[in-house]
């Protein structure tokens, strides 16, 4: 099986599991926006949230995986699987160390963090001492996460994708359970959803065990941490903590900054949030997960131009679905928000500006998209300066967008000021990889860009006059909104398919060639 297949192959595998996982995360916020609505609870618990899960895409899903998965692929393929397990047990003795450290510190100076971070919040009484409660009660997950960060590597690496992906659906399942049978129990009922996150941590980890017993990797303690290539992983994770994340740390500056806007910003750029990482979930972290491993063990082995092949169809698959998939957000913001969201504490002013930061994030799609597979590149070549540099431009151009769009255009200024910043680090790490390794098919990336904009066009506009069936401002009818913008996303799935068929993507003919072959197999 070609590298190309290997990619294809796990994209689709991660893909499917992480979307039960983001239909769960739809029914969660659901539950979440019908029984709590969008106010100072959801405000406080969203932001308290946002702390330990800041720590998690920095330091988990983004430095120690850019870190982590090149240095365990070299040494499993170099050194054999003797020495990548010693490895593995060695990492998890250190970061389990580090982690509690971390997660206790993060309790004791909870009111610190959440007032710094939260300035907005101490003009309303008790906000601010809810959102200190909440954060408390959930920095423990920050632990268990960073210890399944871990595993994902592991399983990653050894081809293993689908309990790492799926492994979320019952994060997911425990905040909705939580939700519904725990708030009676707390003077403030959003309290339950912070139990429910601590306990769908710890579930999280316990599911990655068994599956590394069973791949030879059980875990055992090992404190040999002068290691050479632990003390390698330490100085790739150092500047991955910046490069990787910077995404990430827009949406913080985002939350602090709509902090000071009116009551509700938070809430309406985390719905908005989770409903742009729907599409990007499923389909972009798939790939770059999946092109992660191809990549370090061809830069490993001196393979440059199978990575750079590698690099291309990771790009090219990526545009071929965030393309569609962003113009079809556009499209579908207030149908899908009125559909999901809309009813009890939801009404439909919050549908309205809800939907407004979705349709500004929407714009940004591919540009993130991009830029998740493209960092990790520079890490696979063992360069964590480049990276840096353009994750600290990114930031100073996101901070004064923000300061400078919030004010006419409240909570969408935040939103469109991380889609403008996004674009900036996509076109630097372009620029500078292309410096670095020479050309890795830029007119093939052009042309899928191309055919795919070309496609997503009529069927951007077949789903907008389907959505019009329906007056999206009514409350109920959720069976009728529910059948015309299923409707509408099928029809337009379909005419970008055939449009994509006749268009002679080379993604989409890739795609069928493999399903021929699973088929007659």
């Amino acid at each position: 099986m070609s590298e190309k297949q290997k990619i294809f192959r796990a994209a689709g595998i991660l893909g499917s599991a992480t979307m039960l996982s983001r239909i769960m995360g739809m029914v969660r916020d659901m539950v979440v926006s019908r029984l709590f609505g969008a106010g100072m609870a959801t405000d406080a618990f969203f932001a308290a949230f946002q702390i330990p899960n800041m720590l998690r895409r920095f330091f988990a899903e983004g430095a120690l995986t850019a870190a982590f998965v090149p240095t365990f692929s070299a040494t499993l393929n170099q050194k054999g699987e003797d020495d990548a397990r010693e490895l593995a047990n060695i990492c998890f003795t250190l970061l389990t160390i580090v982690m509690a450290f971390i997660t206790l510190a993060g309790i004791i100076f909870s009111p610190l963090i959440v007032s710094l971070m939260f300035p907005g919040f101490r003009a309303e009484p008790g906000k601010l001492e809810l959102a200190v409660l909440l954060n408390r009660l959930m920095f423990p997950y920050i632990f268990f996460i960073s210890l399944v960060a871990l595993c994902m590597g592991i399983l990653n690496t050894l081809r293993h994708f689908f309990t790492p992906a799926i492994s979320t659906v019952f994060l997911n399942i425990s905040m909705i359970l939580a939700a519904l049978g725990l708030r009676g129990f707390f003077e403030a009922p959003i309290t339950a959803l912070a139990v429910g996150v601590l306990a769908g941590g710890c579930i999280q980890l316990v599911l990655q065990l068994p599956v590394l017993w069973r791949k030879g990797f059980p875990f055992r303690p090992n404190f040999d941490f002068k290691n050479p290539e632990v003390r390698r992983i330490a100085l790739l994770m150092l500047p991955s903590l910046f490069g990787v994340g910077v995404y990430y740390l827009n949406i913080v500056v985002s939350s602090i900054l709509a902090s000071q806007l009116p009551q509700g910003s938070v809430s309406y750029l985390y719905y908005a949030q989770r409903l742009f990482e729907f599409p990007q979930g499923i389909f972009t972290v798939s790939v770059a997960q999946a092109v992660l491993p191809s990549m370090s063990k061809q830069a490993a082995s001196g393979d440059m131009d199978g990575m750079k092949e590698s690099l291309s169809f990771g790009l090219r698959l990526t545009l071929f679905i965030t393309i569609p998939a962003m113009a079809g957000l556009m499209a579908c913001s207030t149908p899908i928000f009125s559909l999901i969201f809309m009813g009890g504490a939801f009404d439909y002013l919050q549908v309205v500006n809800s939907a407004q930061a979705l349709m500004y994030y929407s714009l940004g799609l591919s540009f993130v998209a991009m830029t998740r597979v493209l960092a990790p590149a520079f890490y696979a070549l063992n360069d964590t300066k480049t990276p840096v540099i353009t994750a600290f431009i990114t930031f100073l151009l996101n901070l004064c967008l923000s300061l400078a769009l919030m004010g006419p255009l409240k909570h969408g200024g935040l939103a469109l000021a991380s889609t403008l910043s996004s674009c900036g680090n996509m076109l630097m790490l372009l620029w500078f990889l292309r410096r670095k390794i020479g050309a890795f098919g830029g007119r093939a990336i052009i042309r899928t860009s191309i055919k795919s904009i070309a496609a997503s066009i009529p069927m951007t506009v077949a789903v907008w006059y389907a959505c019009l069936l329906v007056d999206w401002s009514q409350g109920g009818q959720k069976i009728l909104k529910a059948a015309v913008l299923g409707g509408a996303i099928l029809i337009g799935t379909g005419i970008y398919l055939v449009a994509v068929r006749l268009l002679k993507t080379e993604e989409a003919l890739e795609a069928v060639s493999i399903l021929k072959r699973k088929l007659f197999k």
